[in-house]
């Protein structure tokens, strides 16, 4: 072989993968859409809502048009607004404060663990105590579950309960983990998830999707998704928006559903190689007791003193591409920096952005092809 070609490049996600293995039968379901012409509301987007529910649990599902609508949808329906706080870890992305801020609310920054990468909840009191000291009112908490594993939801919810404050779980990258034996879904008065075809459970668009016991809740949603419809659709009875799912994309979700445990079996298979190959040169990331992840991400912490660009570059010139999530916490980017931070600062967040680097992971990532991934990681850290 020539030794100047460069190697074949290795794809961070690999959607084609998992097209090949559903073959026609995602072809077929769109193809049922064409035929029946309700692109709008049609049937599978019932269909849909009723397998989600019964895969996590929750008695109500809302489908809606993307993660941040999910999120939006809910603070709009518990009427937030100015003069409210809610709490958001800041080492996350952006859509977790946007839609805080969207309602002209303040979204209030708090730190991660330094492990598990999700919410602190000693930062969160530490943030109610900032909130009022502003003179704002708490009345929420948006815990996030990152890179595929659960946040923390017994401490977040004590927490929110000796405050008075709703929680609602942001899932948009750890829908379909488990909490102490419990589906993601079921925590707090609601869970917002998204569909980006990059996620696990990935449509061929935009969707999302928010899950909830709460009864009254779910109807208000339905009504916000279509412009605050009442009983006629030209009589609305609150402001809401066009946050429907279109039905195309629930009949996609509708087909990778029913691969989704295989495929989460799959991702886990994944992430213990990488944690046998590479645990003894880099941070890799780990489970909390009680928490299995969907490992939306792999992210792992660089030694210290590794310039992080050159290392992504020796990776690349490999064929082995990654990414960072996330360059910048929240509290740091140009929109959010002046919003507030719990009180003694953000320093784990500040530090994660320094220094993590996510590797390709999906369900279709064979040994050979990881191989190369770690022996790249390895050589590059040696050099």
């Amino acid at each position: 072989m020539n030794q100047h070609l460069r190697p074949e490049p290795i794809p961070f996600i690999d959607l084609a993968a998992q097209r090949r293995r559903l073959g026609t039968s995602v072809d077929e379901a769109v193809s049922r859409v064409l035929s029946h012409c309700q692109f709008i509301n049609g049937p599978e987007v019932s269909v849909l809502e009723a397998e989600l529910a019964k895969f996590s649990g929750a008695k109500h599902v809302v489908a809606c048009a993307s993660g941040t609508d999910a999120l939006l949808m809910v603070l709009m329906a518990k009427k937030v607004g100015p003069g409210d706080a809610v709490l958001c870890p800041s080492f996350t992305f952006c859509a977790t404060g946007e839609s805080v801020a969207l309602t002209g609310a303040t979204p209030v920054f708090v730190d991660v663990d330094e492990t598990t990468f999700n919410m602190d909840a000693a930062s969160l009191k530490r943030g109610i105590a900032t909130a009022k000291a502003r003179g704002l009112k708490p009345v929420g908490v948006i815990p996030v579950d990152l890179f595929g594993q659960s946040a923390d939801h017994d401490a977040i919810a004590a927490v929110a309960k000796a405050e008075g404050l709703f929680v609602l779980d942001d899932a948009a990258q750890g829908f379909g983990a488990t909490y102490k034996g419990r589906r993601i879904g079921t925590f707090g008065l609601a869970t917002a998830t998204s569909f980006f075809p990059a996620k696990p459970l990935g449509c061929f668009g935009d969707g999302g999707a928010i899950f909830t016991d709460d009864d009254e809740l779910a109807q208000t949603l339905r009504s916000i998704r279509v412009h605050g419809q009442g009983s006629d659709k030209y009589d609305n009875v609150r402001l809401g928006m066009t946050g429907r799912l279109d039905t195309m994309q629930a009949a996609v979700l509708l087909e990778k559903l029913k691969i989704f445990e295989e495929e989460i079996a799959a991702r886990n298979e994944v992430a213990e190689r990488y944690a046998r190959g590479l645990g003894n040169v880099v941070t890799v990331p780990r489970l909390a007791a009680g928490c299995s992840s969907i490992w939306a991400c792999y992210t792992i912490r660089l030694p210290e003193g590794t310039d992080r660009d050159g290392f992504a570059a020796a990776l690349k010139a490999q064929g082995v591409p990654t990414a960072i999530y996330y360059t910048k916490s929240m509290h740091q980017q140009t929109a959010y920096r002046d919003f507030p931070v719990a009180e003694d600062g953000l320093p784990v967040s500040e530090r994660l952005s320094n220094d993590v680097i996510s590797l390709p992971i999906h369900a279709y990532l064979d040994e050979a092809t990881q191989g190369r991934i770690i022996e790249a990681v390895r050589g590059a850290l040696s050099s």
